[in-house]
């Protein structure tokens, strides 16, 4: 799991349940995507809630959740500049 610590003292990750986050503090936790089906069960992933693209169609949902993943951890999960 990765961790980037802000100046601010913020953190940021990709939430797993590797490491009990409630011991650095209160936590705020937002969603980074949606992961849902369209009309034909493909899967798509809307990356929206951190201003990103729309991934797919992907033919399992297993495909989606790693674009996902790996979406945020390139775009997302980066220290501010």
């Amino acid at each position: 799991m990765e961790l980037v610590i802000e100046p601010s003292g913020d953190l940021r990750c990709i939430y797993s349940e590797a490491i009990d986050l409630a011991q650095f503090g209160l936590l705020t936790i937002r969603r980074g995507s949606h992961v849902e089906p369209d009309s034909q069960g493909r899967w798509l992933c809307d990356l929206s809630p951190v201003s990103g693209p729309t991934l797919g169609p992907f033919e399992s949902r297993s495909d989606a959740l790693a674009a996902e993943v790996a979406w945020l951890a390139e775009h997302w999960l980066t220290p501010a500049v």
